[in-house]
């Protein structure tokens, strides 16, 4: 069997090769380094670099240039404007983690937002947002879950009138991760009391400087205030907010579902993650062993590395519906996220038992390894387990829509 991409492909990648080695262990730096610190652990860039130094605007500006991010989004949005190809995607992944190049900003409006948007925004839409997200210039958070409304996400009671051209909203939102960094949030709306819960919900982009807005942090296991509760006392928006018509928001939603879903465990994140963890074991010791010659650790070390290989190969295709639209890959996207978020979890955590009693250690400890980021992203991966839909859901999901397995039995409550 030839794994080799072909030698159309050798100018692609040694171009992309060069550019790696240029900006290997690059420093990437802002203004507001705390609102980038969830995608950083998502994406697996490392805490320590020792490379050039680059602002996070110049550097999300220099990948779209080079095609290297939002290679497939058109140009007149902010992306490249390239055809899709996997090959040529999976070649920047595999060189970037090879060289410890950082990855590109991500987070709700990139990876959630912009391909909505792509799908079902108007043109006035796209020129106003999708740009201004991919450069990092606009930061977005999700407003789905209600107290009332987690699992059941269509029970949602913050409600929205139009009155006078201009949407009115009341209500509260909850876990609505990076809310007080944001300028935007997209969110779900009731706008139809009188229609069924599905069918009267409406999409609606709201700037988070909108008078009515209060947003209160919640700090999770991590300790960060990765969460926020956010209330609307009569906050008002323009009617062209609405993405698509009223009452499709719950459709709007699922095509956001999809993409949250395959953003949540991004399998080049994991690679890279994968290729610190060697690194950490070739320079740990124990009894003047380093760890990775350890039989216990390395085998361990292994099972991991077989399962990112394997989810590896599972994005590629998913990749492939890129160039092949008619292909259905929901099903794929819930798969990923169910066994990426679980590699995630066991990833991080074989990283803190391999350094002993140093993997207790947090946040501004003078001992603490890589900044503590493999601390905060075991934690944080073990909540991606249940957010974005549990992965026991999504296990019900795949065993009755792609094993045709019978639906999970309805409990009546007792009257």
């Amino acid at each position: 069997m030839d794994l080799e991409f072909g030698s159309e492909y050798d100018e692609f990648t040694k171009e992309v090769e060069s550019f790696c080695k240029e900006y290997s262990n690059a420093i990437i730096t802002s203004s507001n380094d705390k609102k980038f610190e969830m995608h950083d652990a998502l994406s697996g860039n490392s805490n320590e670099k020792s490379g050039k130094i680059v602002s996070r605007s110049d550097w999300q500006r220099l990948l779209i240039e080079k095609g290297y991010f939002a290679r497939s989004i058109p140009k007149e949005y902010g992306g490249y404007g390239g055809e899709p190809d996997i090959i040529k995607s999976r070649i920047i992944a595999t060189e970037f983690s090879k060289h410890k190049v950082p990855n590109a900003m991500g987070g709700q409006g990139i990876d959630m937002l912009v391909p909505t948007l792509l799908e079902w925004g108007t043109e006035e839409q796209k020129q106003k947002y999708i740009k201004s997200t991919l450069h990092g210039e606009t930061i977005w958070c999700q407003g789905y879950s209600e107290p009332n409304a987690g699992s059941d996400l269509a029970n949602l009671q913050t409600k929205g009138e139009l009155i006078d051209g201009k949407w009115v909203i009341n209500g509260q939102k909850i876990w609505t991760s990076t809310a007080q960094f944001s300028q935007m949030m997209f969110c779900l709306i009731r706008t139809e009391p009188e229609a069924s819960k599905h069918a009267g919900i409406s999409f609606i982009l709201i700037p988070m400087d909108t008078p009515g807005i209060e947003i209160r942090p919640l700090v999770d296991m991590t300790l960060k205030a990765g969460f926020n509760e956010v209330f609307f006392d009569d906050v008002t928006v323009p009617e062209e907010n609405l993405v698509a018509k009223r009452g499709e928001g719950w459709s709007v939603a699922n095509s956001v579902l999809g993409h949250e879903r395959g953003s949540l465990a991004n399998p080049n994140a994991t690679m890279n993650r994968l290729n610190t963890l060697i690194n950490l074991m070739k320079e740990e010791t124990i009894d003047g062993r380093r760890l990775i010659d350890v039989p216990s650790y390395r085998d361990r070390l292994l099972q991991v590395q077989g399962k990112v290989m394997a989810v590896q190969a599972h994005s590629l295709r998913l990749l492939s519906s890129k160039i092949n639209p008619n292909q259905n890959v929901k099903l794929g996207g819930m798969i990923q996220k169910l066994v990426g978020t679980e590699l995630r979890h066991e990833l991080e955590g074989l990283a803190i038992d391999i350094m002993g009693e140093l993997g207790t250690l947090y946040e501004d400890d003078p001992n603490v390894r890589d900044g503590g980021s493999w601390q905060f992203t075991y934690m944080y991966f073990l909540g991606l387990i249940i957010g974005g839909g549990t992965n026991q859901i999504q296990k019900n999901i795949i065993s009755e829509r792609g094993l045709g397995m019978p639906r999970e039995p309805k409990v009546t409550a007792e009257v």
